[in-house]
């Protein structure tokens, strides 16, 4: 024994013991068995912190924003739109007039394609996007390409789930007026390089919306590195509350771009004959908001940036690659999605059950997956399986989970095997 502690004795340890403590629900049962929650990537739990944010506005601090004259009405504003540089600092965005507060990513990706695309794009013009996407960075440009007769180009991936550059680069062409792309697969955990991909887009003189749903919880986000013209992302994958997010866009770009939906707070004038909206980003946020989701997610927000991100990274790594290696041993179990760059989510089919019926075993014995498309049909297409079972960490996430999927996994290998 010498008086030399090795790296791993004397590094500080990741305590996802201790950030567990800090979710109520996680202390809560399911079935008469303890929760095992295995679907962070559909939506995060949340900390005893950003439910105290929500309810301590509505119960305290609570008034409409940007509007009244009164001091609760001025208190509320302000811890609203303090979010604002909050998100801003959480993605290194240049100015807080970049940051848009939307219902989630989808109304991110919406907003871009009814605002910006409906004034920039025509018959034509293409739109790139992957074959690993959410649907809802698909559907809004299908609608364009019926409605607007726009043409949209789909890059193949490979049997890992690994983006094929080449058939990637092209694809790209003088007529590419748009690359929108996630930056993780929810159903793969693959991780695209985004900024390699921007790099080539404007290359070719095409903008580039990223799709970080499922980045923003897992990577340092800095949008000025990746140098993408458009970011969103949910709050409610980001342990803030459902029905807020954000979209990042560049100054000079939301200056241009039309409103997408009217009402009050996005105008300075209205009468009959004419309407004066006003500068981003209240042009783009028509009606009441979300106004304690929104302060819940600055919350949110606050806790993940007191966390360890370096030490987060390297949970997440070890809970992915520890899942993987127990996963592999099981007989019949096929891991969907192996590229060699992945976040925290293992996808998986067994061959003689199907993943409902997975699902249901898995939630008799407490262990809480997501089952289906996850959205995200043609990645389920590409593999010729109708769905996978999917198991996502988060901060709060143990190798004693990963040990509760496999001994519920053995279950349902004697009742359905």
């Amino acid at each position: 024994m010498t008086d030399t502690a090795s790296p791993t004795e004397t590094a500080p340890r990741f305590d996802a013991a201790a950030i567990r403590d800090q979710f109520p629900i996680l202390g809560t049962r399911s079935h008469g068995k303890p929760l095992t929650f295995l679907d962070s990537a559909a939506s995060a739990q949340k900390p005893q912190a950003v439910i105290d944010a929500v309810a301590e506005t509505y119960a305290f601090q609570y008034a409409n924003v940007h509007r009244g004259v009164y001091e609760l009405s001025e208190r509320t504003s302000a811890a609203f739109e303090a979010v604002r540089g909050k998100a801003r600092g959480l993605i290194n965005a240049a100015h807080d007039n970049e940051i848009v507060f939307t219902s989630g990513a989808t109304e991110g990706i919406n907003l871009v394609a009814q605002s910006w695309g409906r004034a920039n794009l025509g018959p034509g013009d293409e739109v790139l996007i992957t074959e690993m996407e959410h649907h809802s960075n698909i559907v809004p440009w299908q609608l364009l390409r019926d409605e607007m007769g726009i043409t949209l180009k789909v890059a193949p991936f490979d049997d890992h789930g690994v983006l094929i550059m080449e058939a990637f680069e092209k694809l790209l062409s003088e007529r590419t007026k748009l690359v929108s792309v996630t930056q993780i697969s929810n159903a793969l955990g693959t991780v695209l390089p985004v900024r390699e991909i921007t790099a080539m887009a404007h290359a070719a003189g095409a903008l580039v919306l990223v799709d970080g749903a499922q980045g923003v919880p897992h990577l340092a986000i800095d949008v000025r590195a990746l140098d993408c013209d458009f970011y969103t992302f949910s709050g409610h994958k980001l342990y803030g509350p459902s029905g807020t997010g954000v979209l990042y866009g560049k100054a000079d770009l939301l200056a241009h771009m039309p409103p997408w939906k009217g009402g009050g707070d996005m105008i300075t004038s209205v009468t009959f004959e004419k309407t004066e909206f006003a500068a981003p980003p209240m042009r783009f946020e028509a009606g009441t908001p979300n106004i304690a989701g929104i302060i819940g997610m600055g919350a949110a927000m606050d806790w993940v940036a007191g966390l360890d991100q370096g030490g987060l990274a390297a949970h997440e790594d070890d809970l992915l690659a520890y899942g993987a290696a127990c996963l592999s041993e099981i007989p019949g179990l096929r891991i969907i999605g192996t590229a060699p760059d992945k976040a925290a989510v293992i996808s998986f089919v067994l061959n003689y059950a199907h993943p409902h019926d997975i699902g249901t075993v898995l939630d008799n014995q407490g262990v809480a997956v997501r089952t289906g498309h996850h959205c995200a049909q043609p990645v389920m297409e590409h593999f010729d399986v109708a769905a996978t079972v999917r198991a996502s960490f988060g901060a709060y996430s143990s190798r004693d989970d990963i040990d509760a999927l496999v001994n519920a996994l053995e279950i349902v290998r004697e009742l359905l095997g």
